[in-house]
C-alpha cells in the first residue's frame, strides 16, 4: 500500500489532474539519468527528467507473493542520453530504476510507483526494450554455499587468494592484427603458455574501447603473436595498435587449480563428490557362500 502526501491526495480528489510518469535511472558507474512522458523537461531533486527521450513503459502488473512483477521499459536509441554503444558496453546492466507518478504543475507532489533493476535488454535497429525486475527478484537468486564439483569462487577474490597482479598472472599487450569481430592477434604476451588467459579478462587501455572490459574465450600462442578470442564483440571496432592489460583465467576445475595455480588449499569446490549414478544406485545383497550377488 502506498502512502500519498496531503497535496497529492487533494490533487487526485479534484476534477482535473496534471500527472505524468518519471523514470530515474542510476547506472553502476554512478551516472544518473532522468526521463519523463511529459511534454516538457522536469527538474526533481536536482535531476533533470528529459521529455524528448522516447522513453516509455508498459502497464505495471503487481503480483502477490515473491513472483517477479511484469514491466518492460522501451526507449529510442536516437536519444542523446541513451546510445547503442553504452547498451552494448553493458553500462545499463543492473542499473537501479525508480518510477514516479508526478504532478507536473507541482513536482513536490509525487509518489514512487516502483523501484527495481534493469534486467534483460534487447535491441533493435532504432530502439531498445529492457525488463524491469522488482526488488523481490533478488530473493529468487542462489544464496549461500553451493555444493558442486567445480570451484565456486571467482579467480582473484578474497576466498580464492590468487594475486592477479602478479607477473605470472597478468600481462600487457598490443593488437597486432584483427581477424574478425571476436578474434585478433596480439604482441607482448608471448611469454605466457597457451590457455593462461582463457576465461580471463581484458581491460582496454587505448583505442575507441578504452576503459571497457571483456572476457576472453580462448588464448593460444603462435608465431610470432598470440591469438585471443572474445566471448562477445566489442561495442566499437578493435584497431591495430590498441593496447590492453589482460589477466589469467580459470575454468574452475580442480586440476587447473592444482597444476596452474598451486592453490588446492583454497579450492572452492568438492571434486570428489559422487555423481548421479552413485546417488541413484541401490544396495545389493550378496550370497554369503560364494560372494556373488543374488541378482547375478
Amino acid at each position: 500500500m502506498k502512502t500519498l502526501d496531503a497535496g497529492l491526495t487533494a490533487h487526485l480528489a479534484g476534477g482535473v489532474t496534471t500527472l505524468c510518469h518519471c523514470w530515474r535511472v542510476q547506472r553502476r558507474d554512478g551516472s544518473v539519468l532522468g526521463f519523463t512522458d511529459h511534454d516538457r523537461d522536469l527538474v526533481i531533486d536536482g535531476t533533470t527528467y528529459k521529455a524528448a527521450s522516447g522513453f516509455t513503459a508498459t502497464a505495471i502488473e503487481d503480483q502477490l507473493g515473491l513472483a517477479v512483477s511484469n514491466l518492460d521499459v522501451d526507449g529510442a536509441l536516437s536519444s542523446a542520453a541513451i546510445t547503442e554503444d553504452d547498451l552494448n558496453a553493458g553500462r545499463y546492466d543492473d542499473a537501479a530504476v525508480t518510477i514516479l507518478r508526478v504532478n507536473w504543475q507541482d513536482v513536490a507532489q509525487r509518489v514512487i510507483l516502483r523501484s527495481g533493476f534493469l534486467g534483460h535488454v534487447t535491441r533493435g535497429e532504432t530502439a531498445f526494450s529492457a525488463e524491469l525486475r522488482g526488488l523481490a527478484a533478488n530473493l529468487d537468486q542462489t544464496a549461500g554455499r553451493v555444493f558442486q564439483r567445480s570451484c565456486a569462487w571467482e579467480l582473484g577474490d578474497s576466498r580464492c587468494g590468487i594475486d592477479l597482479g602478479a607477473a605470472a598472472h597478468h600481462g600487457s599487450g598490443t593488437v597486432a592484427g584483427v581477424i574478425g569481430n571476436f578474434d585478433f592477434t596480439a604482441s607482448g604476451i608471448g611469454a605466457f603458455a597457451s590457455g593462461i588467459f582463457s576465461r580471463g579478462k581484458i581491460v582496454w587501455a587505448t583505442g575507441s574501447n578504452a576503459g571497457l572490459e571483456i572476457e576472453v574465450k580462448a588464448h593460444s600462442q603462435g608465431a610470432p603473436n598470440a591469438r585471443l578470442s572474445l566471448f562477445l564483440p566489442m561495442p566499437r571496432p578493435i584497431m591495430v595498435g590498441d593496447t590492453f592489460s589482460i589477466t589469467a583465467g580459470c575454468d574452475k576445475r580442480f586440476e587447473t587449480c592444482r597444476d596452474r595455480f598451486s592453490n588446492v588449499v583454497n579450492f572452492g569446490g568438492f571434486p570428489h563428490m559422487p555423481g548421479n549414478d552413485y546417488a541413484l544406485s541401490y544396495a545389493r545383497q550378496s550370497d554369503r557362500n560364494d560372494g556373488k550377488s543374488f541378482n547375478d
